[in-house]
């Protein structure tokens, strides 16, 4: 009787692992679609970009000030003012955020205090960029009177992308082993040298994906700086901290708001100049995270 019950059973089981399988399918077939239609699109900006931005490119472009007409306009001010930001958002970024995360991970008391302040960490990350833009005109610019200067610039940047490095770096301790902090404390280290020694070390590698993450969408940002006052034409190169300044993809949008043609093909080669001081940047970063992962 049972062995007929079995026999039975078989066809449903069977019709049951082919509906599953189906649908394993067809899941597998939409997120291949999702992912095409981000690949081709990628890939038709970019050729886009390059088609019209490549034959503009030429080290007069990128030594020389802007300028009124397209044939003339240079991005020096605006390349060099990125430089600028881009140095200051990394030596201030890096340790402020490492530091945050390492306190709250490692030595924060586990309290409503501390939860609340994790938790208005995540949900800054989701805060737009224009609402730090207006910040920094109010802390920055206003109150603490640095002007419209690249600092005021580069601090308003680390604010928008601390919160990503927060979270991100977090996360990477998290992952450390904990057998790894164990072993530390076993043979007579204090907390502070476990966490310098050890953990710290061994989180390198996320710490430093969370790093690039935060350098991309600042170099990219425009709200910001455009709240700041950060200039659309200028015809100096910055050379101080506190000068003014202005940034590729602001002088980018600038040119792209101007009718003429010739103006839309410099803008297109100021995208592919920012696309490889980016490039650039993010390829030191990783070669630091892999150095790292080999080591630990």
């Amino acid at each position: 009787m049972s062995a007929v019950a079995g026999t039975a059973g078989l066809p449903l089981a069977r019709g049951r692992h082919a509906e599953r399988s189906a649908r394993a399918v067809v899941f597998q077939a939409v997120l291949v679609a999702c992912l095409l239609v981000g690949l081709v699109t990628l890939v038709t900006l970019l050729v886009d970009i390059f088609r019209d931005g490549i034959p503009r490119l030429s080290g007069e472009f990128v030594s020389s000030l802007d300028s009124r007409l397209a044939s003339r306009a240079g991005i020096k001010p605006a390349l060099v003012g990125t430089i600028w930001l881009m140095g200051l958002v990394a030596l201030i970024s890096f340790p402020v955020g490492i530091g945050a995360a390492v306190y709250l991970e490692e030595f924060a008391p586990r309290n409503r205090f501390t939860t609340f302040i994790e938790v208005n960490v995540a949900n800054l990350a989701g805060v737009p960029s224009i609402v730090y833009g207006l910040l920094g005109l109010a802390v920055f610019v206003r109150f603490i009177n640095l002007g419209r200067s690249v600092m005021a610039g580069a601090l308003t940047l680390v604010l928008l992308i601390l919160p990503v490095i927060i979270v991100s770096a977090r996360e990477a301790l998290r992952a450390v082993p904990d057998s790894i902090r164990q072993g530390s404390l076993a043979v007579g280290a204090t907390k502070w040298q476990t966490v310098w020694g050890q953990t710290l070390p061994a989180a390198i590698p996320g710490i430093m994906t969370g790093m690039i993450l935060g350098w991309s969408r600042a170099i990219g940002e425009t709200a910001p700086l455009i709240t700041l006052g950060a200039l659309t034409y200028v015809n100096f190169v910055p050379t101080h901290p506190l000068d003014r300044f202005t940034a590729i993809p602001i002088q980018a949008f600038n040119w792209v708001s101007r009718p003429q043609a010739e103006f839309q093909q410099t803008a297109a080669a100021g995208m592919v100049l920012l696309l490889t001081v980016l490039l650039a940047m993010n390829a030191v970063a990783i070669y630091l995270r892999n150095r790292y992962e080999r080591k630990w």
